[in-house]
């Protein structure tokens, strides 16, 4: 049975990925942003989204669990 993942919960995991990522392995946010809207098949509505989310919080990172 395929479980259907709401867009929301795409724009979450992306984040948590991406932060994730970007302390193990140091890369750049643009390149980190590129492979996260093809590994969560975001919209570019979502990419603006996490674009901005990014841009406001640059100074910390977001406290995943």
């Amino acid at each position: 049975m395929t479980t259907i993942v709401t867009p929301c919960e795409l724009t979450r995991k992306a984040i948590k990925w991406i932060s994730e990522k970007r302390l193990e392995t140091g890369r750049e946010l643009p390149s980190l942003l590129e492979e996260a809207a093809m590994r969560f098949n975001l919209s570019p509505k979502d990419m603006e989204f996490m674009e901005r989310f990014y841009a406001e919080n640059s100074a910390d990172t977001p406290d995943c669990d």
